[in-house]
């Protein structure tokens, strides 16, 4: 266990040195979510109508655990453009002709992302009780696990594809192509039972939609979602890490030490 946990706490605390000093990184990928926060929701409050029967909630209510995921989507993003970079000045392919195993590499760039992320979501989550969310110790729980959750599943899935891409711009365009549209059918925006019937359908076979479910109870977990439907807590933790699985099975798969490719 120690060659891979070693390594592995180098670059994960590497990871964090980093970003520690790139302060700009720390305004895009907090702040630009939290302006779409306040725009967008004031903007389309007052048009907002919840599904029927479920109560009454206003939109910046609604908006905000599709805020904290998009924080912790933009901050995967981010922290796995290191990747190419560290690829193209070579300390990623040094690291692999070293004596360490492909395990240890993807934990330490990948765990290094996820406290980022972590981090950054749980400072979002402490708006919470201001806009009107009522937090218990339980509750608080929840939402740490499922912003870790879905933190590691998009960072583990980030590193994948930045070994598999050779530029940022290419890097940056997929993983809009990719996450956006997920973020945009969870729920984050708009809930399911004001949509049409395919788009339901899509939201329903979407992962992301799992994460956000995690975040939304954790949010309303001593009473019901005023949104309408939102999965139960062990269905969307178990989808989310059965992503968790996937996605560092296939980072660990497409880095080969013997072409750093």
């Amino acid at each position: 266990m120690a060659p891979v946990l070693q390594p592995a706490l180098v670059l994960w605390w590497r990871e964090l040195t980093r970003f520690r000093r790139q302060r700009s990184r720390w305004i895009g990928a907090l702040g630009t979510p939290l302006i779409f926060w306040l725009l967008i929701g004031s903007g389309i409050g007052a048009s907002f109508r919840p599904p029927a029967g479920s109560g009454s909630i206003n939109y910046l209510e609604y908006f905000f655990p599709g805020t904290v995921l998009l924080v912790v989507l933009f901050t995967a993003i981010f922290s796995t453009f290191s990747v190419i970079e560290d690829r193209r000045e070579g300390f990623l392919l040094s690291v692999l002709v070293a004596p360490v195993s492909r395990l240890a590499i993807v934990l330490g760039k990948v765990l290094g992302g996820t406290t980022i992320a972590l981090v950054q979501g749980l400072l979002l989550l402490l708006l919470a009780p201001f806009v009107g969310f009522r937090l218990e110790p339980v509750s608080v729980l929840v939402l740490i696990f499922g912003t870790f959750a879905v933190a590691l599943w998009l960072t583990s899935l980030g590193f994948g594809l930045a070994w598999r891409i050779n530029s940022s711009s290419g890097f940056h365009s997929v993983m809009n192509l990719v996450l956006i549209p997920l973020w945009l059918l969870s729920g984050a925006l708009f809930p399911p039972a004001g949509a049409s019937k395919w788009v339901q359908w899509i939201m329903a076979v979407n992962p992301l939609t799992y994460g956000l479910a995690l975040l939304r109870r954790g949010l309303y977990w001593s009473e019901s979602d005023p949104a309408g439907y939102s999965p139960q807590i062990p269905v969307s933790a178990a989808v989310t890490l059965v992503c968790v699985v996937l996605t560092m099975f296939f980072s660990t798969r497409v880095i080969r030490p013997e072409t750093g490719k």
